[in-house]
């Protein structure tokens, strides 16, 4: 079975960087400072060793005759950056992009070959990709023929008629009504389910071919076009619904929401993790600490000139309320996520590190390293048994998966070094291979 998966051709160009692939089952880290994901500072001067895809040693010792060693002079070693929330998909071709005739499934994946890898290179080794066709783009990426991040993947988001994830053309009737599927439905970046046993059927459709999580539509949406963003989509007993069949598969569903009401009724429901959620009330920022939810919050850009007014004033509404989810968030001990969710609008995917600086505004540097690597870390971890890669990430331990970034300097005290991955970083690892190495 074949999928469609675009994804855009502006790929980070590094010329002054050599991609790196070592043979050897040992690749030796020797004078690094670490940043182990967790702890507020660095450590002293020390060696870390790569054994196959772990981290086997954090010390100095004996290697093996034919180990690579990359000389860290004193550089800091931390974990992969992570995001939680991209669209290996929609972040990819602009709007009239994706809706071209032309578009085939083979070009499409070639461009999303080379933009996944341009991600790694940004050094993100890990990310979350909330909704739309990414089956092949992950499967190239596991078995080796292509270069890029770990990919959680949700499938096609589910959406109510009339919810945000109601991609049909003006001109597309209601499939329950003409049998006519859309052809946002045929290429795998859409559910569009009503009723319980509609969402049952999607849920276990996106289960089938291997999503980590659950995506639904649970509110409205400042990048679409029928929904406003105050209206609250699905009934309790759809949401429900999702989350026992996700429950059942050892998963969790994961909610697109901005308001109190939507995500109440969603948290009510049993959903875990809230994408957004910049519209909350104190109170409703409250129940999720209570409740063990977690939010995954992000900074959204702000509105280009030629968007619609109506989809400018939406944005501008999330926008405004970011300021308070972020430190409520922070002063109620929320568990907290972080992504981008670059949306129709290429050129945004090389400022993906920069968005890293954007959390100046409520964290301190060790706290945004931390949130970036070890905390991100902590919602992937949710998807328990649907988990695609076992193993410890987002840290520098013994025993974690040697997914790593060498940066010149210390990002504790410059946090801009984040910002610039063909200056800022030295190497990138990924699953125990070097990415990356230009030393």
């Amino acid at each position: 079975m074949r999928f469609v998966h675009w994804l855009c051709l502006l790929v980070l160009a590094t010329p002054c960087l050599v991609h790196a692939q070592s043979d050897s089952p040992e690749v030796l880290f020797r004078d690094v400072r670490v940043f182990d994901g967790v702890g507020p500072g660095l450590s002293a001067p020390t060696d870390v060793l790569v054994r196959g895809n772990r981290i086997a040693r954090i010390a100095p010792g004996q290697v093996a005759p034919d180990a690579r060693i990359v000389e860290g002079n004193g550089r800091t070693l931390m974990p992969g950056l992570i995001d939680v929330h991209v669209h290996m998909t929609f972040s990819s071709l602009a709007m009239l992009q994706l809706l071209a005739p032309d578009l085939t499934p083979e070009s499409a994946e070639a461009a999303a070959a080379r933009e996944a890898e341009a991600m790694l290179l940004r050094g993100f080794t890990s990310v979350r990709d909330m909704g739309g066709p990414v089956w092949g783009l992950k499967a190239g990426i596991d078995a080796g023929r292509y270069r890029g991040p770990r990919i959680w993947p949700s499938g096609a988001v589910i959406s109510q008629t009339s919810g945000h994830g109601d991609f049909r053309l003006p001109n597309e009737p209601s499939r329950r009504f003409t049998g006519q599927v859309s052809r946002a439905e045929k290429l795998g970046a859409t559910f569009i389910a009503d009723g319980r046993d509609e969402v049952l059927t999607a849920t276990r459709e996106n289960l089938r071919f291997g999503a980590s999580q659950i995506k639904l539509m649970a509110g409205g949406g400042s990048s679409s076009d029928y929904d406003p963003i105050d209206v609250t989509q699905y009934l309790p007993e759809e949401l429900e619904a999702a989350v026992a069949a996700a429950e059942d598969w050892g998963t969790y569903v994961a909610v697109h929401a901005y308001t109190p009401r939507a995500v109440r009724r969603a948290v009510d429901a049993g959903v875990k993790s809230v994408e957004h959620g910049q519209l909350l009330d104190e109170d409703t920022i409250r129940l999720l600490a209570r409740r063990g939810v977690w939010l995954s919050l992000q900074n959204l850009p702000p509105p280009l000139p030629d968007d619609p007014p109506e989809r400018r004033a939406k944005k501008a509404e999330v926008a405004a309320g970011s300021d308070n989810a972020w430190a409520w968030a922070k002063k109620h001990r929320v568990k907290l996520a972080w992504g981008t969710d670059f949306l129709f609008r290429p050129q945004e995917n090389a400022q993906q590190n920069a968005y890293i600086l954007r959390l100046r505004s409520w964290f301190t540097p060790a706290e945004i390293l931390k949130l970036v690597t070890h905390d991100n870390a902590q919602l992937l971890a949710l998807s328990g048994l649907r988990n695609p890669y076992p193993g410890e990430l987002g840290v520098v331990r013994e025993g974690a998966l040697a997914d790593l970034l060498l940066v010149n300097g210390d990002p504790l005290a410059n946090l801009e070094l984040l910002a610039d991955p063909v200056t800022g970083f030295a190497a990138i690892m990924k699953n125990g291979v070097l990415a990356r190495y230009s030393l």
